[in-house]
């Protein structure tokens, strides 16, 4: 018997076969969508992600079936962390949830395909490089995808400005006027403490041609995390200003700063 079928036997039961057979993407002759993804590594990754979220990080989440089940939506997340943590979690809590499960497509950092394995084991398991043409293909295709607006800035920030939102890009809300996608907001507690960063060393950043170069422990910590899912928000088509693109992205964060500020008042520690 051959390593594959053997593992396959004893690690996928055929009800979690059958459950992520429902969330199977179309793929190339090889295997493989335009970026990347692919099932198999999908299939057996699924079970190691699920002892992390289960059982290293201890995720509960409220409010996950206020995500759409059908149609283009726009997930949009405070960025945490110095890894991609964040996103992996929220996205199998929206696979694994009982109702309606869907395997969303995360967008990750322009830098990131770069990282050795890494990079290619995000793409294989549905992470699509940031780019407007990528969301506009995925939103057309009736996708949900979960975006980080914050970007670089929210992952490389240092501890002491934990829980506190930068900049947002405004191309998250063009999309979703354009492609008629309801916006989530996700509100991650517990992933800022998984790698705190005492600072970003932003002169070896430059060298290396990386955004950002954190002094973080060598460990991921073992946070419980918390996602706190808020209600759909769905915005003017016909706003075309700048101004009243400005003040529709404003809206999402004092929506994506309500449900930290929820979050950060009603856990009881970091560990807990």
């Amino acid at each position: 018997m051959r390593l594959a079928d053997f593992l396959k036997r004893r690690l996928i039961s055929p009800q979690l076969d059958r459950e992520l057979a429902r969330m199977a993407r179309p793929a190339g002759s090889l295997g493989y969508d335009p970026w990347g993804y692919h099932y198999g590594t999908l299939k057996y990754s699924y079970l190691v992600i699920r002892e992390l979220y289960q059982k290293y990080f201890r995720v509960t989440v409220d409010g996950i079936d206020r995500i759409p089940a059908t149609g283009p939506v726009i997930i949009v997340a405070n960025h945490s962390g110095q890894l991609p943590i964040d996103g992996l979690l929220i996205g199998f809590a929206l696979a694994s949830r009982s109702r309606h499960p869907r395997m969303p497509r995360a967008m990750i950092d322009r830098f990131s395909p770069t990282l050795p394995y890494l990079g290619n084991l995000l793409n294989r398991l549905g992470g699509v490089p940031d780019s407007p043409t990528s969301c506009a293909r995925l939103l057309a295709n009736g996708e949900a995808i979960i975006i980080f607006p914050e970007g670089v800035r929210g992952a490389g920030k240092p501890y002491r400005e934990r829980y506190q939102l930068k900049r947002f890009s405004t191309g998250f809300m063009r999309l979703a006027m354009e492609y008629k996608a309801p916006i989530v907001p996700v509100g991650v507690i517990g992933c800022e403490e998984t790698i705190p960063s005492l600072t970003n060393i932003e002169p070896l950043a430059r060298l290396l041609g990386l955004p950002s170069f954190p002094l973080a422990a060598p460990v991921i910590f073992p946070a419980k995390v918390n996602l706190w899912v808020g209600d759909p928000l769905e915005f003017n088509q016909e706003a075309h200003s700048e101004q009243q693109v400005v003040t529709q992205v404003q809206a999402v964060r004092t929506a994506l700063e309500g449900l930290i500020a929820r979050g950060l008042e009603q856990r009881r520690g970091v560990f807990l």
